[in-house]
């Protein structure tokens, strides 16, 4: 009896010692490099998080302007790049007139001097809209961007030929295929390398359809980075990789990343293995909305010379700090 307690103690030892050799990030290879740094919207105004919702206005909630960018606008792409950013994030929806608006929000009551659903516009008349007529830090008493973003609303074929050799991180806004067939078209009519510059996330089904159409491009769901998590987190110890974190691009906030097996070396290794990029946000608070690493105390959290993909709502201070 207690030679067969023994040989099943040793055999539960070496299974558990083989699993740590197999998730310890102490013994994986370092991919040597720099992070590389993804500038939500550009340089944009930032805004009072607290109890956001996707509905909530949040150019009626700016903070103090630091700065007169205004996201999603060519200048501040150009702004973000020359603060460091490897990657802009830009906000799309398809036009009445076979275009694709780069503009963040579903209607364009909030930000702009138009009315109704953005989608429901050509780009045409968005043209002659104010992108900055929304923006007020003060209750509505003041307005300093209005009458500042005149024409300013660019489109998305406008972006790529402004940054030719530029990384992009297109958000589809919509659950709609048809705009995934939409954008398949438009990608498709680009160069492999230049497709190769660009991630494509949004909703399940037009991001299912982009899959199909286009299969060379990285791209993230709500569903693709739920089921790349639970299945990484369940089992990934074994060195299988889940199917949803295939040539994809993955969210990580930061503080679940310590959660991941082999985080950070051996987990970033596997992701570069099976074609996904991954991109550390800032804490999980339980909703949907993440922050990014955006102050030095959230950069301090990654670990010592991290060199994978950091999302960032505050691309002119990270820049700056990682010079």
């Amino acid at each position: 009896m207690g030679r067969k307690l023994f040989y099943g103690a040793a055999a539960v030892a070496l299974a558990a010692a083989a699993t740590y050799l197999n998730n310890s990030s102490l013994l994986a290879v370092h991919r040597p490099g720099k992070p590389v740094l993804l500038a939500h919207r550009g340089i944009a105004q930032r805004f009072d998080e607290t109890d956001l919702k996707n509905d909530t206005c949040t150019a009626s909630r700016m903070l103090p302007p630091k700065h007169d960018y205004l996201e999603n606008t060519i200048r501040s792409m150009q702004a973000g790049f020359a603060a460091g950013a490897d990657i802009v994030e830009i906000d799309v929806h398809p036009t009445t007139d076979g275009q694709f608006a780069v503009f963040h929000d579903w209607t364009l009551d909030c930000r702009t001097d138009g009315h109704g659903v953005t989608r429901e516009h050509s780009m045409a008349d968005m043209r002659k809209l104010d992108i900055g007529y929304g923006y007020t830090a003060d209750g509505g008493k003041s307005f300093p961007f209005r009458g500042r973003g005149i024409g300013m609303m660019p489109t998305l074929a406008e972006v790529l030929s402004t940054f030719p050799d530029r990384r992009f991180l297109i958000n589809v806004k919509s659950r709609d295929p048809s705009e995934g067939e939409k954008l398949a078209g438009v990608l498709n009519g680009l160069s492999p390398a230049r497709r190769a510059e660009i991630i494509v996330y949004g909703g399940d089904e037009p991001i299912d359809v982009i899959r199909q159409r286009v299969p060379d491009i990285k791209t993230a769901s709500r569903q693709s980075l739920k089921g790349c998590l639970f299945g990484y987190i369940g089992y990934g110890w074994t060195g299988l990789m889940p199917e949803a974190c295939k040539q994809r691009m993955m969210l990580v906030p930061i503080n679940i990343a310590p959660l991941l097996w082999g985080w950070p070396d051996r987990f970033l290794n596997r992701m570069q293995d099976a074609g996904t990029e991954v991109f550390v946000l800032g804490p999980y608070r339980g909703n949907d909305f993440s922050t990014g690493i955006d102050d030095p105390a959230q950069l301090a959290r990654l670990p010592q010379n991290y060199a994978a993909g950091i999302w960032t709502n505050e691309i002119e201070t990270i820049g700056r700090l990682l010079e």
